[in-house]
């Protein structure tokens, strides 16, 4: 990354005896970037520290090389979109998206010139003087959307804002955010619980637990090359077996899953005879035929069809029940008949027991 434009250094906030941010160090270039986690993983709070919107007990925000740890929102250059639009029912479109710049004291041809672009940017053309009950659900993400872009921020920050929108409209406005992010080429710093939206928007991501980073990198990296089990568990639909460690070597560890061999990368920390997890993705399992060499048996419960692909689910004696993600055509065993899973042992992570 040539260019860091947020850089946050050894961050800790802590509400009471809640530590919602444990030390965090990140930086974010001219990309899109996702802070991922489940709720209470303190993504939000880090999002608030950069707004300006809470203040850290130790550590720094630098914007743009500058420190603004102590500097108010309005002193930050930021853009802001929210999960719940927070739009002004009584004012227009333009007026909506004009605040900002209202604000700062803009004047009439600033706020002419900036309307102009934004509108055309989000394809809200001519429907300036609409009012916000006029307007679609997904018109009115635009208009939040264009009321953080209007002042042209340094950064813009996005509080979950797709999440009450519905199945269909979220997948447009996916695109639709990212293609914003391209063509503006400022920072877009996205912060969801939804691993999908992450995944399809951003181009590097960190995932969060706990007020700690767990992993930051490129998202295929951490899809595919997870550095902890929570993050190996987290992204993607993932399969556990639990077992214990029967042999390392060759940077491969093999477990004993209820009597069944199954093998995976060796991460650190694991030691012959200690228990272990292994993570498999579900689109990296397949269904052999019972008995194959390596293969883990199991019971074929149910097919579910998923369009482009079918979810079996098989339950593994000791273990419960598995996913395997496949293509729907082939010859597939029956409801509860024997089948079993096999998998690259590459495609496969072993961590200690947590």
């Amino acid at each position: 990354m040539n260019q860091v434009v947020l850089a946050l250094e050894d961050v800790t906030k802590r509400f009471g005896t809640v530590l919602a941010a444990d030390r965090i160090t990140l930086e974010v270039g001219p990309e899109f970037f996702a802070l991922l986690g489940p709720s209470g993983s303190g993504k939000t709070t880090m999002l608030r520290i950069v707004a300006g919107l809470e203040v850290p007990d130790s550590g720094r925000v630098l914007i743009g090389g500058q420190d603004v740890t102590r500097l108010p929102p309005y002193r930050r250059r930021l853009g802001m979109v929210f999960q719940d639009f927070l739009l002004f029912p009584h004012k227009t479109v333009a007026e909506n998206i004009l605040f900002p710049l209202r604000m700062q004291g803009a004047n009439a041809e600033a706020k002419a010139t900036n309307l102009r672009w934004v509108m055309d940017l989000v394809r809200l053309s001519g429907l300036e003087e609409r009012y916000p009950h006029q307007l679609s659900g997904g018109q009115k993400q635009r208009v939040a959307l264009a009321r953080g872009l209007v002042s042209r921020p340094t950064l813009l920050l996005l509080d979950e804002p797709l999440a009450n929108l519905d199945r269909e409209l979220r997948k447009e406005m996916e695109v639709e955010v990212r293609r914003f992010q391209i063509e503006l080429g400022i920072p877009f710093l996205y912060v969801t619980h939804n691993q999908e939206e992450a995944l399809i928007m951003s181009d590097r991501m960190a995932v969060m637990r706990s007020g700690r980073l767990e992993q930051v990198g490129r998202k295929l990296d951490l899809y595919h090359h997870p550095q902890t089990p929570f993050v190996a568990s987290f992204l993607g639909e993932t399969n556990a077996l639990r077992g214990r460690v029967i042999g390392i070597a060759d940077g491969l560890a093999e477990l004993d899953c209820s009597g069944s061999p199954a093998r995976g990368k060796a991460h650190s920390g694991l030691i012959k005879g200690s228990a272990a997890t292994l993570f498999i993705k579900s689109e990296k399992v397949e269904l052999v035929a019972p008995g194959t060499q390596g293969a883990v048996p199991g019971l074929l419960r149910d097919a579910i069809f998923k369009g482009a692909y079918m979810n079996f689910l098989v339950d593994v004696d000791g273990q419960g029940e598995l996913v395997v993600s496949a293509p729907p055509h082939g010859d597939f065993p029956s409801h509860g008949a024997p089948t079993a899973l096999r998998w690259a042992s590459e495609s496969a992570d072993v961590f200690p027991a947590e």
